[in-house]
């Protein structure tokens, strides 16, 4: 498949090329294409470094370009940007292709992490996304509490669950897929698009949870 990742030239971007080169060509997505030329050149060699040999390629393009072309597109943006850049992008995506968001609505206080969504009344970012796509069944929601810094070092096993929730059994497959590919990450289904936000809030309070206990990039398990 050709996975594109908007946003790709973030450390979720680069975790995500680094660990599915092996079975797909990787497209990183950027305002910029140079800038986006200049990441998959990096991760091409990084890749090279850590598998040797590998299936997939990984070059890089502008946004729009990524999303005409690619089979999976991954959100890889924040929150606050979803308007702007989806209203530009999405509408040029394939009628089949599968768009995954791993956004959060996310802000930290004096408190600590807050759901953007419950704190001031906003949209689920699932909600935000979902208004821009031309085949809306095909957004699924997932990969909201997987650990950057652990995701861009291929080396290191990251043994946790991540919630998928989404409408086309299709395109919940081939998420699901994807999660099974990176090494003992295992998909847990919790339900359609409309309860994404069940799986978004899920974030901040790992964050949280994190701080207040000292913990070192943790993940979710489900036991």
């Amino acid at each position: 498949m050709k996975i594109g990742i908007i946003g790709g030239t973030g450390g979720m971007g680069k975790g995500f090329a680094l660990r599915w080169c092996e079975n797909h060509d990787i497209i990183i997505g950027s305002r910029e294409s140079s800038k986006a030329e200049e990441a998959a050149r990096e991760y091409f060699g990084l890749a090279q470094k850590e598998h040797g040999t590998f299936k997939g390629k990984i070059t890089g393009k502008d946004n729009t370009s990524v999303a005409k072309e690619s089979d999976v597109l991954v959100l890889s943006i924040p929150y606050e940007n979803i308007d702007a850049i989806c209203s530009q992008v999405l509408p040029n995506v394939k009628d089949d292709c599968t768009v995954i968001s791993p956004i959060v609505p996310l802000t930290r206080t004096d408190l600590g992490f807050e759901f953007i969504s419950f704190k001031d009344r906003k949209p689920s970012a699932f909600e935000l996304v979902h208004k821009y796509m031309k085949n809306k069944s095909r957004l699924v929601s997932a990969f909201h509490t997987i650990s950057e810094k652990k995701l861009i070092d291929p080396k290191l096993v990251l043994d946790s669950d991540i919630f998928v929730c989404g409408d086309a059994e299709d395109s919940i497959n081939l998420v699901c897929k994807l999660v099974t590919e990176i090494k003992n990450l295992r998909p847990i289904l919790l339900g359609p698009g409309s309860l994404s936000y069940l799986a978004e809030v899920t974030t901040p309070i790992l964050l949280n949870a994190m701080i207040k206990n000292k913990m070192k990039n943790p993940g979710i398990k489900i036991i």
